[in-house]
């Protein structure tokens, strides 16, 4: 049996005193529990470093690594931690060349054969990785298992047929939930994200209907809608709950498409009596949902729905691939509803979409100024491999550096020509929509006001604004 490490790199540098750094969701990590699990039922020793909430030491990596035979270490991370993976992966080849080195996630889908090379890994994992880690420490040929790039005992980089999408969700294992010490987890848990830790990440979906511009979350859970089925899903809340758990995200990229199956999963919490808080912090839609949906979801415990409003500009929505239905007149409709349920709204909001022109960056200002969600995250576009917009700016030459660490929606740097705007301006409107939205918007500031009173929490709302200001806040 083959004893594995599975690691996720520190978040700390990538969220250090930027606007984004009061909101990080330091939770267990739900790609690399799903791994494990099947790894563990086969047999296999598997333990999971999670470095997220963690300052970035190597050297702990290191001695972790010297100080047990590992057979396989992993490796999960986005592209802004890309590089932390590069020099983690070249520092255990150094301690033992023995030691087979495997990533996955978006960036490798997205890049295998540079990740590969770039991170001096034995491979990577392209999709879905589930079952992928178990055939490789099952000792099954590298040149049999669909969905891999490898390197071959010559040193030439191989890339197998891509493996298909898992079509039944319910055979997939329970997380192994287990392996991370949740406590650890308490004293990072921001109060803007969570109420009632420990938390963790829950999907009940995979894949979604749409194609916009910058998500390359197709790379990792394809096109389509694949579902797990209601009586899975309940089961799996009793098995976060009886873990210690007391509240859940769901990461879906669109938990309410299917409408009918939100409420009957709604239905079966308030009917089964779990008492666990949850939200949709991945965020919906704002074309997908009904008044009645709403009310069920709210007497299911969810407390905070987060909605990709994205744009304020109607024409924007729609070619950047949001489909025509996800339009202003819908978001003031569906976040009228969701208040009227009692459940909060949470906005994401993006300046410098590939469409966007000064005028559709103001629209956009406005929009999020009237909406006036309880709280809101805005970031800048970036062109992430594996999208339609890095594909499309590559094309056009517009890419000038390929520096991980620059791809970072919180801290972007001037490292794309955008095809519409200098970088300068984009990032004139990033501050202006903080400035409008938020410190010189009083529905904005009254509201958060009010509900901090009534709930009793002014005094963590009053800590978390001065942080955010610490945070580069000022504008």
């Amino acid at each position: 049996m083959a004893k594995i490490l599975l690691i996720n790199p520190s978040w700390r540098p990538t969220y250090k005193n930027i606007l984004g750094s009061i909101g990080v969701p330091f939770f267990p990590v739900l790609g690399l529990s799903t791994i494990a699990a099947e790894a563990k039922n086969k047999g296999h020793k598997v333990e999971i470093l999670d470095l997220s909430y963690r300052e970035y030491n190597p050297d702990l990596v290191y001695e972790r690594v010297r100080n047990n035979s590992y057979d396989i270490v992993g490796f999960t991370g986005t592209t802004p931690l890309f590089a932390q993976v590069i020099q983690l992966s070249k520092g255990i080849k150094k301690i033992s060349k023995n030691i087979f080195t495997i990533g996955g996630g978006s960036h490798c889908s997205a890049l295998p054969e540079r990740s590969v090379e770039e991170a001096d890994l034995n491979a990577v994992c392209v999709g879905e990785g589930d079952f992928i880690l178990t055939k490789i420490a099952d000792g099954m040929p590298l040149s049999k298992i669909p969905g891999l790039v490898y390197r071959d005992v010559n040193g030439q980089i191989i890339r197998n047929p891509a493996s298909e999408w898992i079509d039944d969700l319910d055979k997939l294992p329970l997380p192994a939930w287990d392996l991370f010490d949740i406590k650890e987890y308490l004293p990072y848990t921001s109060r803007l994200l969570g109420k009632r830790p420990p938390v963790c990440f829950f999907e009940t979906t995979r894949g979604c209907l749409f194609q916009c511009d910058y998500c390359a979350s197709k790379l990792t859970k394809g096109r389509g809608l694949r579902k797990k089925s209601v009586n899975r899903v309940i089961e799996e809340i009793h098995y976060m709950k009886s873990l210690g758990f007391n509240e859940f995200f769901i990461c879906d990229d669109i938990f309410t498409t299917d409408v009918e199956r939100t409420k009957e999963i709604s239905r079966r919490i308030i009917s089964e009596k779990i008492d666990m808080a949850w939200q949709c912090q991945n965020g919906i839609r704002v074309d997908s949902g009904d008044d009645e949906m709403f009310k069920l979801m709210r007497k299911a415990g969810c407390y905070k729905v987060a909605f990709g409003f994205e744009s304020g500009n109607d024409k924007v929505l729609k070619e950047f691939g949001k489909g025509g239905r996800a339009s202003i007149e819908k978001a003031f409709a569906t976040v009228k509803m969701a208040r009227k349920a009692n459940i909060d709204v949470f906005g994401y909001f993006m300046i410098g979409l590939l469409n966007d022109t000064e005028e559709t960056m103001r629209d956009t200002i406005e929009f999020g100024r009237r909406l006036q969600p309880d709280i809101l995250k805005i970031s800048t576009c970036i062109p992430f491999p594996g999208t339609k917009m890095f594909n499309e700016l590559k094309e056009r030459n517009l890419l000038k550096v390929y520096d991980w660490e620059c791809y970072n929606i919180y801290r972007a740097q001037d490292f794309f020509e955008h095809p519409n705007l200098k970088w300068e301006t984009v990032e004139k409107y990033y501050k202006l929509a903080y400035k409008r939205m938020i410190y010189t918007n009083p529905g904005f500031i009254m509201r958060r006001l009010i509900k901090s009173i009534k709930r009793g929490e002014l005094f963590y709302d009053i800590y978390y604004f001065f942080k955010f200001m610490l945070a580069g806040g000022k504008i």
